[in-house]
């Protein structure tokens, strides 16, 4: 099981990745990838490095086929996150091993999967590429950490999927009260670590006014920091665990190629 706030359980049939932009900088997964290294867990061998006294991606990307059929031995349906060891739609990552994982989330109706990427664009390359369906129990996010990467919205909200969601986590920057039209759920978090860099709360209360605005289901996972547990979940006082509502009994919806300007 996971101890992902806002899943159940995590799937990696895809490990290893690359640095794309400043939300990756501490990224919990190169720490943990070298962590089960050590464990003598194989197939992170060698995904990682050192790099001025931190751990880092090595920039290589492996498709794991012994991880694929994993979900076919869940019976009792679960929430799914895809690859949180690497991300589904890096560029080294084929387009037939996307398709096989397509494939086994087509057979497993029961589960709802949850794929995040910080690269929209090759996402939206893929899917026009593949004309995969996109099935009911599919929802598709990208990874927000500041006003400069907004447009990775933009590009979600151009692909049709049942659900849509936006991690603004970590959230490094203020980014206003973003347009969130098209959107169905929101998860915002602070970075946690030795390393971690701050977040304001005013910077999460503007992502909440645009979501309060848009009716969208609102999750906040933490405020992070060197001691996450001890700097907690509460935002002004409660805790928000929104999810979007979502209808298993819509099959799939058709993918249409969408051209983003």
């Amino acid at each position: 099981m996971s101890q992902i706030e806002w899943t159940d359980q995590t799937w990696n049939p895809v490990v290893g990745c690359s640095i794309i932009s400043p939300g990756c900088t501490n990224c919990y997964a190169m720490g943990m990838a070298k962590r089960l290294e050590a464990m003598h867990c194989h197939k992170y061998d060698g995904l990682t490095r050192q790099s001025g006294g931190r751990t880092v991606w090595t920039g290589e990307v492996r498709c794991i086929d012994a991880e694929l059929e994993k979900p076919l031995h869940w019976k009792k349906p679960r929430m799914i996150f895809v690859n949180s060891m690497s991300d589904l739609f890096h560029e080294d990552v084929p387009y037939s091993f996307i398709s096989k994982i397509w494939d086994i989330m087509w057979q497993t109706p029961q589960h709802t999967y949850q794929i995040l990427t910080k690269r929209p664009d090759l996402m939206q390359r893929a899917l026009n590429a593949m004309k995969l369906p996109m099935l009911h129990n599919i929802w598709l996010g990208v990874s927000v950490e500041g006003r400069e990467y907004l447009n990775r919205i933009k590009i979600l909200t151009s692909i049709p999927a049942k659900i849509r969601f936006v991690s603004f986590e970590p959230l490094l920057k203020s980014v206003g009260t973003p347009d969130l039209r098209g959107i169905d759920w929101v998860i915002v978090g602070g970075e946690s670590g030795p390393n971690s860099r701050p977040i304001h709360k005013v910077w999460v209360e503007d992502i909440k006014l645009s979501c309060n605005r848009n009716g969208i289901a609102f999750f906040f996972k933490q405020w992070g920091g060197k001691n996450k547990k001890k700097t907690g979940r509460l935002l002004n006082g409660r805790t928000y665990d929104e999810m979007p509502p979502f209808n298993k009994n819509v099959k799939t919806l058709n993918f249409k190629k969408a051209v983003v300007g």
